[in-house]
């Protein structure tokens, strides 16, 4: 369904109305329906209400492709330098989507977990609206400080080709070596399997390169989060991949730094994606932890 959300018109499921709120945060460039299912299954068997959406620029939600699409490589120079990222929207912006999604639901508190560029806009949240939330939990995502280290060369190889033409077979193939390349070695999927979801999520939101550009910004831009993370007080769990090549484990050891009384949980063998397997270890640190907040 379609809710008004901070003015932008935003896609949103709701499942298991009744129980304590979950709200989920996709990450950059992907769908709502990328939560595994399982993980989904989880929450709600525990009771939870869970609340799941489209970033603005994805899937059903509202496109912003009037505000053109930047120039990463000149914003990328200007980010080494030290100076200020020109985005077409921001993080904080992204993060009153995610609070005027609990408004029009009539949610006054929840949990909210992000992963990825999700993480970054739960942590947002947090820091936004304290009040809100319940508890935080940040996947496989980075306080955006400087000095952390970037994706490996191999993914960033990966990240910068683009498909041969917009055809389905061609965007799933670029695809499906995205994913393959920032997956996890631990807990492998399968590659029908991931082509299957790739189909999919293609045919459920189309392919959108302009917004997943304009999200990379705003990720980019946002580099004075590292210094305001100590002013979040809710309960905080910080899960990550030993074997993220995408945003390195460095990265959410350094997130839980900032965040006073986070918890850390690394689970070996895991990359950047929630795999069969991988899930029920995240699982095992997500669902004790939503017991930690309750509503006020």
């Amino acid at each position: 369904m379609k809710v008004r959300a901070n003015g932008v018109a935003i896609e949103v499921e709701d499942s298991g109305a009744g129980g304590t709120p979950v709200l989920l945060i996709m990450g950059m460039g992907m769908q709502l329906d990328a939560w595994p299912q399982a993980f989904v299954a989880a929450l709600l068997g525990a009771g939870h209400r869970v609340v799941r959406f489209d970033n603005r620029d994805v899937g059903l939600s509202q496109r912003f492709d009037a505000l053109g699409v930047p120039n990463l490589l000149w914003e990328g120079m200007k980010l080494r330098m030290g100076l200020a990222v020109r985005t077409p929207y921001t993080l904080s912006d992204m993060a009153a989507d995610a609070l005027g999604v609990l408004d029009a639901l009539d949610i006054r508190q929840a949990h909210v977990v992000g992963v990825s560029m999700g993480g970054m806009i739960a942590q947002r949240v947090a820091l936004a609206a304290p009040d809100r939330v319940l508890s935080l939990t940040s996947m496989m995502s980075s306080s955006g400080a400087r000095h952390l280290p970037g994706p490996k060369p191999r993914v960033l190889q990966v990240l910068l080709a683009r498909p041969k033409d917009w055809s389905e077979p061609s965007v799933v193939g670029h695809y499906l070596r995205l994913f393959q390349t920032i997956g996890s070695p631990g807990y492998p999927t399968d590659a029908d399997e991931l082509r299957q979801r790739i189909r999919q999520s293609l045919r459920r939101g189309g392919y959108h390169p302009g917004g997943n550009l304009r999200q990379v910004a705003a990720v980019a831009a946002d580099t004075a989060r590292a210094r305001e993370l100590h002013r979040i007080r809710v309960p905080t769990l910080v899960v990550h991949g030993t074997d993220d090549p995408l945003v390195p484990l460095a990265c959410g050891e350094d997130t839980a730094r900032h965040i006073p009384g986070a918890r850390f949980v690394a689970i070996p063998g895991m990359g950047h994606d929630l795999p069969p397997g991988g899930v029920e270890r995240v699982l095992d640190a997500l669902l004790p932890h939503l017991g930690l907040g309750s509503p006020g």
